[in-house]
């Protein structure tokens, strides 16, 4: 019987082997549908996206736009204003130019600058790469403009992937060898984490394919710290509950097969929990987020599907050796001294629950205030930590040109139409100068400049008026104007996604936990620990890490993966509470055996978790670290405070009162015998 049953181990791997042969081709074909255009980012029913389009559409594709600045603090020579014609000049020569690049200095005398457009790339990115490097190996001045911007942002998002990989594996690593204690034990679950890494590519790819579904380098980048994240997680649980079996049950396939019973059902409801918040991310107008919901969703189940099949089977063909060198041996007592700390903890809660509860709320309350300190809207040149050559020309030119737009406001509008749409332009306050482009298809685009520096109060009110002056059928876009309906839709889909992740996963609880009470707690507690880990970021993003601005979607982004892992935790604490009180315990004593049986091992994976995320702080990108900065935060928060504390002290305080109206509210359910909190429990 053992023998058949190793069998089945053996077989699980096989199939493994064989899933993994064919999702090979498809996880390697990722990174060719791989896009971070501004159109993969900019919200479905902007003004700007429907400008980025249309210019797609033009001849050449959408245009290349790029500015040359010669600068010299003393003041530029005649020998610089002669090496810049030159430099120009060449440019001009080696690529089909939209207009002849003129001379525009600043008033001071210390810069020169140079438009420079160009459709040759078109659409293809590697072509407008090539166009950006040809063109700075060409000149000895600075070239920035959205072109570049565009070149640099894209290199930073491809370095992306390699170091996040291998940081988020080391840090993983050494957690893992640090909580189990073992030489082995840490590379099974990092091996599996890995495999369901590679499915989760795979996965992806065939769904891009299928349905069409946008693949950034953001979304790839959490995707992949979601699995070794997450994944991690369930591991931690099962493991944590197998070795507690290895020391009931002398097989370890029957050890694992009741490890998968006691804490299958919360695993599979977390995860399941997870997955549908991430979906809801669907309803969003933002691309980026839109697109994140399904990549993210992708790869919390495909950590759950091996975690709960391919480490399973790792371990009972490994045995008990793999535990080496603290094996837990057959009818052995776990030491009392590892869980002293978290009996420590819920004794404090069940002492004074409603102290405790009372003061961490208004711990959390405080820091909650610290959002009000978030600094305002994320510019185009703070996007990055470092100073890449188009931000410092951006720079450059805000400095020279305080007086001037140095960014034009791409305008698209039916050909009919372009003469009384350039009157209208012209006449519209702050604007300097408009003229005609390209033509394609009944649209010709109108180039803009605005006598305000990019991104400012008033240019942004330029572009307003621009809309209302224009009116319908009139699109206007360009880099500043992508900005503004970025802030704008992220606050409309903040409107709309939240109520949505806490209606779908109130629902869930409710269904899961059959109680209306215990979900409204958790639900409860993960909002608040949302709100103080935004208060943290807002005290720490300027002073501390010098960030320039937040992201726009950053409230939306970590709400929606605050809530989703947080009930995660809640989950495994309820779920351990519930079996106790379906074994007669009261909630109160209930709640407190749950917190030390349990508290081990969800601190240990809320370390975890929040390790992962932090591997994004160190990303080059700002709106990457400022979303692993507060998720990080708010999972050590919901992990060492509000699933500790809150939740244990307000389930002592409610007493049966916490399962309302369910059938555990009601009366005392009869005890079913010793150890029978270790039997299977439906959920």
């Amino acid at each position: 019987m053992e023998g058949r049953k190793r069998i089945v181990g053996w077989g699980v791997l096989a199939l493994w082997v064989i899933v993994l042969a064919l999702a090979a081709p498809l996880a390697g074909k990722l990174g060719d549908v791989q896009r971070d255009r501004a159109v993969d980012y900019l919200p479905a029913s902007a003004d700007s996206t429907q400008v980025a389009n249309i210019m797609e559409q033009m001849p050449g594709g959408g245009s290349t736009d790029l500015v040359l600045v010669y600068h010299r603090d003393g003041g530029l020579t005649a020998a610089d204003k002669a090496t810049a014609a030159r430099e120009v000049g060449q440019v001009a020569a080696a690529h089909p130019l939209a207009s002849p690049p003129r001379a525009v200095p600043s008033e001071d005398g210390t810069t020169l600058l140079y438009a420079v457009s160009s459709t040759e790339p078109g659409q293809d990115e590697v072509a407008r790469d090539a166009f950006v490097r040809d063109v700075r190996a060409t000149v000895s001045g600075e070239v920035g403009g959205p072109g570049a911007l565009a070149t640099d942002a894209g290199e930073v998002y491809n370095s992306l992937d390699g170091p996040l990989l291998y940081t988020t594996v080391a840090v993983v690593a050494i957690l893992l060898i640090v909580i189990y204690r073992s030489p082995f034990l840490w590379l099974v679950p990092l091996a599996v984490a890995g495999v369901a890494d590679f499915l989760s590519m795979a996965v992806t790819y065939a769904l891009h394919q299928g349905f069409g579904i946008s693949v950034s380098g953001q979304s790839t980048g959490v995707m992949t710290i979601l699995v070794f994240g997450a994944g991690t997680d369930y591991a931690l649980l099962l493991v944590s509950r197998y070795r507690e079996e290895l020391r009931r049950v002398p097989r370890p396939y029957d050890a694992m097969a009741a490890a998968l019973r006691g804490c299958g059902p919360a695993v599979l409801a977390s995860s399941g929990t997870v997955a549908l918040g991430m979906l809801c991310l669907l309803a969003a107008d933002m691309n980026s987020s839109r697109g994140m919901g399904p990549t993210a969703a992708v790869g919390v189940l495909c950590a759950l599907i091996a975690m709960m099949t391919l480490l399973p089977a790792l371990l009972v063909v490994l045995g008990r050796r793999v535990f080496w060198p603290l094996i837990p041996a057959y009818g052995s007592a776990p030491k009392a001294a590892r869980r002293s700390l978290f009996a420590a903890m819920g004794s404090s809660a069940g002492r004074r629950p409603l102290a405790v509860l009372l003061a961490g709320a208004a711990a959390l309350a405080a820091l909650a205030l610290g959002a009000l300190n978030l600094p305002g809207a994320l510019k185009q040149e703070d996007t990055f930590s470092s100073t890449p050559e188009a931000v410092a020309a951006m720079r450059t030119l805000a400095a020279a040109y305080p007086e001037m737009g140095t960014q034009p406001v791409t305008v698209v509008a039916p050909t009919g139409e372009v003469p009384g749409a350039l009157r209208t332009a012209l006449a519209t306050d702050g604007v300097a100068k408009a003229e005609r482009g390209r033509s394609a298809d009944g649209w010709t685009e109108i180039s803009v400049i605005a006598a305000h520096p990019p991104q400012s109060a008033a240019e942004t009110a330029t572009i307003e008026a621009l809309r209302t002056s224009l009116g319908d059928g009139v699109y206007v876009g360009g880099p500043s104007a992508e900005q503004l309906d970025m802030a704008d839709t992220s606050a409309r889909d903040r409107n709309i996604v939240v109520p949505l992740v806490i209606v779908v996963v109130l629902i869930v609880l409710i269904v899961l936990l059959r109680s209306l009470v215990a979900p409204l707690i958790l639900i409860a507690a993960v909002v608040a620990v949302w709100g103080a880990a935004l208060g943290i970021g807002g005290l720490l993003f300027e002073g501390l890490f010098g960030f320039g601005g937040t992201d726009p979607g950053l409230a939306l982004l970590s709400f929606v993966f605050l809530v989703a892992l947080g009930v995660d935790y809640g989950i495994f604490l309820m779920h351990r509470m519930r079996e106790e009180c379906l074994t007669g315990a009261e909630p109160g004593a209930a709640a407190l055996t749950a917190l030390r049986t349990t508290g081990g091992v969800i601190a240990s994976a809320g370390l975890v978790l929040a390790a992962t995320f932090a591997v994004l702080v160190n990303m080059p990108m700002v709106q990457l670290a400022e979303l692993g900065f507060v998720i990080a935060v708010g999972v050590l928060l919901d992990t060492f405070l509000v699933r500790t504390y809150l939740v244990t002290s307000a389930s002592v305080l409610l007493g049966r009162k916490v399962w309302w109206p369910g059938p555990l509210a009601k009366k005392p359910v009869p005890t079913a015998g010793p150890g029978s909190e270790r039997e299977p429990v439906r959920v």
